[in-house]
């Protein structure tokens, strides 16, 4: 009874967290192998998401070596807090971000495996002007969102699109879709690309082991199967002479 009290205690602030949106999702078609892409999301990250949301449960060393990164190139290009050996802790002072903010950003280690990929690459590609709103911008996805859209200069400013189409029989105004105005660093193609890359790094660090956890679990399997097959042999030799 007690284990399983605990464990729904650990349930609960996953569930409370990925609750609150049920649209549909883009699928991110992201690859933990594309080591590329796990370094465009790693620069991305660490120049613009570090700076108020920390990753306070991997080290720098790691993901270097991760994605094989040289020592000094990442200390000199993605290391911008602590040590080399040290977490990745966001600049922001926690007093001044809750107050900026109405609470401090999350810790975006575990992101990933709380909210999922399709998840973040939606929200990353939701963000539309929205002059009601403190930082002008609304999400989609997040709806009434308490973040800049800190990604507005390399996508341009996007915004909601409505156009008049024949609905039940009568012309109305229908959402379409959120269109960046072009003014972004970016095109639309480069910035959704971007965006995957940066979610490819967020699940990257959610669970850093998972390739290798993979590759051992073809052994495995493959070594049960051996063993399977050697006990049935075995069987088959003691029983042999056995009507």
């Amino acid at each position: 009874m007690k284990r399983f009290l605990l464990a729904l205690a650990l349930l609960l602030p996953s569930v409370a967290f990925a609750a609150g949106y049920s649209g549909p999702l883009d699928r991110a078609d992201h690859d933990l192998s594309d080591k590329a892409s796990l370094q465009r999301g790693a620069q991305l990250y660490m120049n613009y998401c570090l700076a108020c949301h920390s990753m306070q449960y991997q080290r720098y060393s790691r993901t270097f070596d991760d994605l094989d990164i040289p020592q000094e190139l990442g200390e000199e290009l993605l290391q911008f807090t602590n040590e080399p050996g040290g977490h990745k802790t966001s600049a922001i002072d926690g007093d001044a971000s809750a107050e900026w903010f109405g609470l401090t950003p999350p810790d975006l280690t575990m992101v990933a495996r709380v909210r999922g990929a399709d998840f973040i690459y939606t929200y990353l590609r939701s963000f539309y002007a929205d002059d009601s709103r403190p930082f002008g911008v609304n999400n989609d996805v997040f709806e009434n969102v308490g973040m800049p859209h800190v990604l507005e200069e390399l996508q341009g400013t996007p915004r909601r699109v409505e156009e008049q189409r024949m609905v039940d029989g009568e012309m109305k105004d229908v959402y379409v879709g959120i269109r960046a105005d072009g003014n972004g660093t970016m095109s639309p193609e480069e910035f959704d690309q971007a965006m995957l890359d940066l979610t490819n790094f967020l699940v990257y660090t959610g669970e850093p082991m998972i390739l290798e956890r993979q590759r051992m679990g073809y052994f495995v399997i493959g070594f049960l199967i051996v063993f399977l097959i050697l006990t049935i042999l075995l069987k088959k030799e003691y029983w042999r002479d056995i009507k």
